[in-house]
């Protein structure tokens, strides 16, 4: 076996052993986050919930700004010396601190914007955050790049579960939205001070002979390109909290969190284990894109089938979670599921733009995303609530095939008409999935709402069944067997 090939199983073994570690941890983070919606829902009213969304939609773009694409930028170089690290902590450090001023003084200008002063106050103290996650953005970044997936795994549940615990006390002491902002500061302060602990490091003095200007160029494309992302990402909630109120937006935070920040959770730690094992394996060629095509298939087969079930299974799923006077949040449920499956499904897309580092074109295509993102949703916004939520649906169904075409341009080899197939395939098996779904909350509608959720979810998995039948399903299945396999062969060896 070549010295590179060896290196290559070194790295897949490596790969394996963080996704299972950071699967556990995410699990965990998941039901913190399940236990989140289910107390707070009924401590909080639904305007509570939009007045905390009015206030993020808009001081969140500053968390675009604390990162400036400085993490991935350390993640993804090849080399990174202690006083570049350094170096890059001060200057995270510096813009966290300059945005928490920005928002603390932007705050008479959100509330402005949608006519509530009670507003201001709130942005306030949110803006403290920005200062705490400036400061841990390296620290993050520098356990992300040794491969430490297990501290990141126990930092992110530890910290969830403090902020859940601040939440609810402040909750039942009936302070309202004070409650919500309570609950993002005390996650932000566990994970800095688990993340200082677990990084074994302190920052150096700020040194100006130490160059970064190619982390900077690497960074400022990456944070122009969120930007795009968070744009296109919060225009829902500023058009409904703009045209429909906090209480409207509540109810659409809500489905939102269940869904789509859930959704990310998934995929964040899978992300984080893809994008340094593929930034490593760069040179590679045919087995760079087979790591890419597995993690699709991957992706498919578990976040996928997931959100096949709630699109299905909205209705009892929100009677379940948010309580009986949710009910409106049911259709926003399911159709912010629809578009979680194409999201998903194109992950492997982003994958390769970050660990190939071809930040600019991924800015390109986000312009063009966004403004499809932001065309659907402001139609959409004509028919209310709802119409938001399908212009949300639709902005990804039309966006993902752009997306491969435009790396197809700017990277030679790409199997495109592979990763194509592989999202049509898996979408249409969450269709499928779906339906099974559907049809099992039909037909049992005079049961309890957990009852029907638990006959929904064995449907899905049932519909999952039949479609094995297919001789590409199979092999899909076959591909995944082999990894669990080799994930197995592994877990003694987690410790390392």
């Amino acid at each position: 076996m070549s010295e590179r090939s060896a290196e290559s199983d070194g790295l897949g073994r490596r790969a394996i052993r963080g996704a299972a570690v950071t699967s556990a941890g995410q699990v965990l983070r998941i039901l913190i986050q399940l236990a989140s919606v289910v107390i707070l829902a009924r401590l909080l009213s639904p305007a509570d919930f939009g007045l905390f969304a009015m206030v993020m939609s808009i001081a969140g773009i500053a968390e675009v700004f604390r990162d400036f694409g400085l993490s991935q930028a350390a993640v993804q170089a090849p080399v990174l010396t202690e006083r570049q690290r350094s170096n890059l902590f001060w200057i995270n450090t510096a813009i966290g601190a300059t945005l928490a001023v920005a928002v603390f003084l932007s705050s008479w200008g959100i509330a402005a914007l949608y006519g509530r002063e009670e507003l201001a106050p709130l942005a306030q103290l949110a803006s403290v955050a920005f200062l705490l996650n400036g400061l841990t953005t390296q620290y993050r970044a520098s356990l992300n790049r040794a491969l430490q997936f297990r501290s990141l795994a126990i930092t992110d549940v530890a910290a969830a579960a403090v902020g859940l615990g601040v939440g609810i006390a402040m909750g039942l002491a009936g302070t309202g939205p004070w409650a919500l902002v309570a609950q993002l500061l005390g996650v932000s302060v566990a994970t800095l001070a688990l993340v200082v602990v677990f990084g074994g490091w302190l920052p150096g003095l700020p040194n100006r002979g130490v160059p970064v200007g190619g982390f900077m160029r690497f960074g400022w494309n990456m944070v122009a390109t969120q930007m795009v992302t968070y744009v296109g990402g919060n225009v829902d909630s500023v058009v409904i909290g703009v045209r429909f109120g906090a209480a409207q937006l509540g109810i659409y935070n809500r489905a939102f969190h269940v869904v789509m920040n859930t959704a990310n959770q998934l995929r964040a730690p899978i992300t984080n284990v893809a994008v340094p094992i593929l930034s490593r394996l760069q040179a590679e060629g045919a087995r760079y894109w087979e790591f890419v095509r597995v993690g699709q298939v991957g992706l498919g087969y578990t976040i996928v089938v997931v959100l096949a079930f709630v699109i299905g299974a909205g209705v009892p799923l929100t009677d379940l979670l948010l309580g009986p006077g949710w009910a409106e949040a049911a259709p926003v449920l399911s159709l912010l599921a629809v578009a979680a499956v194409f999201q998903t499904l194109n992950s492997a897309s982003y994958w390769v733009y970050v660990s190939k580092g071809i930040t600019g074109p991924l800015f390109r295509y986000n312009l063009v995303s966004v403004a499809i993102k932001v065309v659907c949703i402001l139609i959409g916004s004509q028919w209310g609530l709802i119409g938001v939520a399908i212009g949300y649906a639709v902005a990804p169904t039309v966006s993902w095939p752009i997306s491969l075409a435009w790396i197809s341009r700017v990277i030679e080899g790409v199997p495109t008409r592979t990763l194509a197939w592989g999202i049509v395939r898996m979408s249409l098996l969450a269709g499928w999935g779906a339906a099974f779904a559907y049809g099992a909350v039909t037909l049992t509608e005079p049961l309890a709402a957990w009852a029907r959720v638990a006959v929904a979810a064995l449907a899905t998995v049932a519909a999952y069944g039949i479609a094995a039948i297919l001789p590409v399903v199979r092999r899909d299945l076959g591909e995944l067997r082999a990894m669990l396999r080799m994930l197995r062969r592994e877990r003694g060896r987690l410790g390392r």
